[in-house]
């Protein structure tokens, strides 16, 4: 077996084309030992990738368009990829099958990043998104979902960037490093990790509020009325939701709306003050300063890139 990361050359940023005829292509692209990924675009025809590997590894696999198998042999399971969709899967050994494929047009971005890369950045907190994902590399999966969520603007802006880092004269590989740190932060970000010291009872408890807060973030209950709901009282509902989600009730609702924007301004349908409205918030100025607090980047700056 081979490993999937000591291949690279002397070159840090190496482009390895794999398919292109006409317009379709779909290549390989080594930013350092530890990360890379592949990214293509497929018109009428399909592409596989098999990896037949000892390496452990995080693979984040992003859809814009068309569909994606991967199939795990060791297993004998597999996993659809639809459209518009970011998934996260971790494998400490592995023996898969990748399939890009459409009727009209495949998309894809898989970013692979060695347990190695991520060892610089534990924590010691196993509630940590990178030490959490680093947990189950000792569980040795050939293939684990961890995560699945449509796909948002953030990300595709982020990507795009990454991508277009090839045109870069210096630097390249550290340009490349940089933005898929930020997507990394930004996916592992909204992994819901749930600490092993908290009681099942407070953690029924707070997925009760989660979910009512789901149902409809953009005008939610009060506390009081929320901790009613939940059958419980609001000091109780606070301590507890917040040691279980690492925010408080406020903040979580302003996550809930901030994501459902990400995802409204990736459709390019809305204009940033409708978007805004859309999710709860009357001022557009104040909206786009809360969402450069969170994502750092104004609204203004993904429609621009998606245009």
């Amino acid at each position: 077996m081979e490993s999937l990361f000591f291949n690279i050359t002397d070159t840090r940023y190496k482009i390895t084309e794999i398919f292109r005829k006409v317009d379709s292509f779909f290549r390989r692209i080594d930013i350092s030992n530890g990360v890379l990924f592949f990214n293509g675009t497929l018109y009428d025809t399909s592409q596989e990738l098999r990896l037949k590997n000892i390496d452990s590894f995080v693979m984040v696999v992003l859809v814009k368009e068309g569909e994606c198998l991967i199939e795990d042999h060791i297993k004998d399971i597999s996993f659809k990829q639809s459209v518009a969709s970011v998934s996260i899967y971790v494998s400490s050994s592995q023996d898969m099958t990748i399939t890009l494929s459409s009727k009209k047009c495949s998309d894809v971005f898989i970013l692979f990043v060695a347990d190695f890369f991520l060892k610089r950045y534990l924590s010691g907190f196993d509630e940590e998104p990178i030490d959490y994902l680093y947990e189950l590399f000792r569980e040795r999966h050939s293939l684990k979902l961890v995560d699945q969520k449509p796909l948002d603007a953030l990300s595709l802006y982020l990507v795009q960037k990454i991508i277009s880092v090839e045109s870069e004269r210096s630097m390249r590989s550290l340009r490349a490093q940089k933005l898929i740190i930020e997507f990394m932060l930004h996916r592992f970000e909204l992994l819901d990790i749930i600490a092993k010291t908290i009681t099942a009872e407070d953690i029924a408890l707070a997925k009760r509020a989660k979910e009512i807060l789901l149902r409809d973030f953009i005008s939610p209950p009060p506390i009081a009325t929320l901790a009613r709901l939940c059958a419980t009282n609001s000091s109780k509902l606070k301590r507890v939701f917040k040691l279980v989600y690492k925010t408080t009730i406020y903040g979580y609702i302003q996550r809930l709306r901030l994501e459902e924007a990400n995802l409204l301004l990736k459709e390019q349908t809305y204009t940033i003050g409708e978007v805004a409205k859309m999710v709860g918030y009357k001022h557009q100025g104040h909206f786009s300063k809360l969402f450069f607090k969170v994502y750092g980047v104004y609204p203004k700056e993904l429609v621009k890139t998606f245009r």
